[in-house]
This record gives C-alpha cells, structure tokens and sequence, in this order.
C-alpha cells in the first residue's frame, strides 16, 4: 500500500465512511441534533433579521430592545415566530445536503490524492468542494423556506406586513410574484451561502488537522486512534474557527439578501 493510498485511508478516522454508514441512524440523528440546534439558536436568527430590516427611525437600536420588545409584545412565543415553517422545511433541506456533502467528500479526497499536498491542505479542498457543491444542492429547498419564515420574523415590525401562518405568505407571494417570489434572493443566496459553506467546511477540515499537529497527534498516520472525547474536543475546536471565519466573509451579503427577501410583495 503507497503512502497516499495510506493516508487516504486514515482519513476515516476523522470523517464520516460514507460506505459503511447506517444511514437511518445518521438521518435520524442528524434530524435530531439539527432540530435541537435551531431550537436553541433560533431566537438570534429572529434578532438578526429584525435588525437587518429595521429602518432608520425604528426604536430598537441593538439586539437587548429587540428581545426586550418581542418578549413585551409577544411573549417567550415572539422569539421563534416562523419556527414551524423552519422545521418542516429545513429538515428535507438537511438530508439533501448530508447526503451531498458526504458523498461528494468521498470523491473529493480521492480527487486530491494524487497531487501529494499536505494533509491539512487536502482536507480544506475535499471538504472545501464538498460543502460548496451540497449547498447548491439543498438551496432549492431552504431559499423558500428562508423568504417565508424571515416574513413570519419580521411581521409587524418597521411597517412590514402581518399574516396567518407560512402557508399565507406562500399564497400571497405566489399571488402577487408566482413561483418567483419564493425564489427572491435565489441568485445571490446561492452567492452567500455556497460560498460560506465551502469556506466553512475547508476551515473546519484543515483546522481539525492543525488542532491534531498542535496536540503532538499525526492524523495522516496508521497508528492514529484518538478517543471519543478527543474527536469531540477537537471537531468543536475546528467548528468554532470555522464558524468564525465564515461569519467574516457573509454577513454584509446575508444582510443584503435578507432584506431583499423580506420587503419582496410588501411594496418596498
């Protein structure tokens, strides 16, 4: 066995095998966790929007007067408006992506075999292809999802218009815009977020390896068999950073998108 051949291979200790995944187990856990997730960080995505949207004159000037004027006005209840329409929506939207991040991550590793770059460099560019290609993937589904339950967020707030749920957003965008209208901001989402998801997942890949150099562990080589605890230190580790330095690159383009898709059928 070559030595690229044997570093492939040891891959596996730090990325998921696709091939001998029990994928229901890893559906149904993911489903899990991504739920749990956006339960517990939903409210900053509330925030977030309100104050990309709010204009000039608009007395919530930071983050503290938004949660203080949606818990006065609305309750615990103002925190996750939109909340159910994210959940039935995002969860296919998440099996696509998995789906496609893993099998293209498979391909990719193997793609970058040959050119003999350093570990942490191979694993930013396989991971790097594949969080941008399952992000292409999966905005099909999330960018309506996205126009709708950022609608939900705002209704009410700097003049924005109120509705009855999901479904009537979806029935007065489609009235007033077609099909189209639950694609605003379509283009420059896949801008944002491909972008940022390859960003996200090449620093995390690389990251992970520099984590496990800095800590006297080679990951490229046979012998390497970090405990449970060691990979969740470090995964955590590598999506921190990650995390960091996509938010760096996509929060001016995230605004932008995200008042595009909310003033779309308001007449703004």
């Amino acid at each position: 066995m070559d030595a690229n051949s044997s570093r492939f291979q040891s891959f596996g200790q730090t990325e998921i095998n696709w091939d001998k995944l029990d994928k229901a187990k890893f559906y149904g856990i993911g489903a899990g966790l991504f739920t749990g997730i956006t339960v517990a960080l939903y409210p900053v995505s509330v925030v977030k929007t309100r104050m990309q949207v709010a204009v000039k004159d608009s007395a919530e000037k930071n983050a503290a007067s938004v949660v203080k004027g949606l818990l006065k006005n609305d309750g615990v209840p103002g925190l996750y408006r939109g909340f159910g329409t994210v959940i039935t929506g995002a969860i296919p939207a998440r099996i696509i992506f998995l789906t496609a991040l893993e099998t293209t991550k498979v391909g990719a590793f193997k793609m970058v075999e040959p050119f003999k770059l350093s570990e942490p460099s191979q694993a930013a560019i396989a991971n790097g292809l594949a969080g941008m290609t399952a992000s292409l993937f999966s905005q099909a589904v999330f960018v309506p999802i996205d126009v709708i339950s950022q609608k939900l967020m705002v209704q009410g707030y700097s003049g924005n218009a109120r509705y009855n749920g999901g479904l009537d957003v979806a029935r007065k965008l489609i009235k007033s815009d077609g099909i189209r209208g639950l694609y605003k901001g379509f283009g420059l989402s896949v801008i944002t977020y491909s972008p940022s998801s390859a960003v996200w997942w090449a620093s995390y890949g690389a990251s992970q390896r520099i984590i496990w150099r800095f800590l006297g562990q080679n990951s490229a080589s046979e012998s390497f068999a970090p405990s449970h605890t060691q990979l969740i230190s470090v995964q955590a580790g590598g999506g921190i950073i990650a995390g960091a330095t996509a938010s760096c690159i996509t929060t001016p383009l995230d605004t932008i998108k995200t008042r595009l898709q909310v003033f779309i059928g308001d007449g703004r």
